[in-house]
């Protein structure tokens, strides 16, 4: 994992936490220091840029991300009954029962597969049960929360996000692009998005250059 990408990622969850002003601005320095912690850590831990020594699943508990699910409800849909099925998936993922807590939205889907922001989470609950990585079950459930609401901007944001965090920076340009595309010029999202298709642009070139490495 290049520094490039780590610092793409930090810049977006920053600015998708400042979407649309929807956070408190008391929660901005909490946010901002605990992404910065998270990225002191991994440069801790190891290299960027070395690849990962392969550790056992059960030594490696997947860490729930707090600032994530505030990105998450930061586009609404965080209330009435989805919203408790959110609240109960969270809490089990806190737990680090991934996998209950991606079943809990299964559960939920079955009777309101309709419901974009359970489809969301449903994606951002089988990423983290995959550690990170987008599985095709991850992706179905983006691609669904698109569908059932295809003028929504969460899906296509989170589904964007997923795949830079893959490392599939083209494919998340496109995502992006096209939501752009939908946004009014004015809404703060338009420009945020902007700027990070422009990072995405520059990390596009370092991957055809080989300057990740």
């Amino acid at each position: 994992m290049s520094w490039a990408f780590i610092a793409l990622l930090l810049i977006l969850l920053v600015a998708g936490l400042f979407l649309l002003g929807r956070l408190p601005r008391g929660l901005w320095g909490l946010v901002g220091a605990a992404l910065l912690i998270g990225l002191a850590g991994y440069a801790w831990q190891g290299e960027a840029g070395l690849r990962g020594e392969p550790r056992h699943a059960a030594t490696v508990r997947p860490r729930f991300d707090e600032d994530l699910a505030k990105l998450r409800n930061s586009f609404g849909g965080a209330y009435g009954e989805a919203g408790q099925w959110l609240t109960l998936s969270d809490g089990l993922a806190r737990q680090g029962k991934t996998k209950e807590a991606a079943n809990v939205l299964g559960a939920a889907l079955r009777s309101a597969p309709q419901d974009a922001t359970l489809w969301v989470g449903m994606g951002n609950a089988l990423l983290l049960h995959g550690d990170g990585m987008l599985s095709p079950a991850a992706d179905y459930s983006y691609r669904q929360a698109m569908r059932v609401a295809p003028e929504g901007a969460a899906g296509p944001f989170f589904y964007g996000l997923a795949l830079a965090s893959s490392g599939q920076f083209a494919q998340a340009r496109r995502v992006w692009a096209d939501l752009l595309a939908h946004v009014p010029e004015k809404a703060p999202l338009h420009a945020q998005l902007q700027a990070d298709l422009r990072q995405l642009d520059g990390l596009i070139e370092r991957q055809a250059g080989g300057g990740g490495r």
